[in-house]
């Protein structure tokens, strides 16, 4: 990531901008859920598929859903190159006691795979640790395998996941990240 690149809290003005973003992705593997149901019991199972050709997969939400509910965030933080935006997160209340759940992340297509979601997600982490949460979620769908990848390589662990989760009935996975105290 460059020195030039700032993160901070995002203000009302920010919003339309973040919302106009490029909110899919490109993917060539996908996590696809296996069921094996037997009498006595369901297992459910999720493996890496590569895919026969890339896919682009849009983003699961209307792309006015975040001006219509930003309000609703703790935070959203952005990422920032001479004041152009470059990419943003957003937290929201967790499932659970003390936890918090990042429900976006995203960055302009052109600056992905910079180190800005990274950079995004780290801070994130601080912002989390800082006001006593000892755990963070981060939701993606099961296509999203970009950002599957980089959950496991900031240390997040798949923790669950929900059938039909999202406007177009898409999985959602869930990843957890525990937080130190102190």
């Amino acid at each position: 990531m460059h020195d030039t690149i700032t993160i901070r809290p995002a203000i009302s003005s920010d919003i339309h901008v973040l919302a106009g973003m490029d909110h899919g992705y490109s993917t060539s593997h996908v996590w696809q859920m296996v069921v094996q149901d037997a009498s006595a019991e369901v297992g459910i199972s999720f493996r890496e598929v590569r895919l026969p050709r890339p896919m682009r997969v849009g983003y699961p939400r209307h792309p006015e859903w975040l001006v219509d509910h930003w309000t609703e965030k703790l935070q959203i933080l952005i990422a920032e190159e001479e004041q152009t935006p470059l990419g943003y997160l957003a937290f929201v209340p967790g499932p659970a006691e003390l936890s918090v759940w990042i429900s976006d992340v995203a960055v302009d297509l052109r600056r992905r795979r910079m180190g800005i979601g990274s950079a995004l997600i780290k801070e994130g982490l601080g912002w989390a640790q800082e006001r006593g949460y000892s755990r963070v979620f981060l939701e993606m769908q099961s296509k999203n395998f970009p950002a599957i990848g980089l959950a496991r390589k900031l240390g997040f662990a798949f923790s669950g996941y929900s059938d039909h989760h999202y406007p177009d009935q898409d999985i959602a996975l869930f990843f957890c990240r525990g937080l130190n105290s102190g």
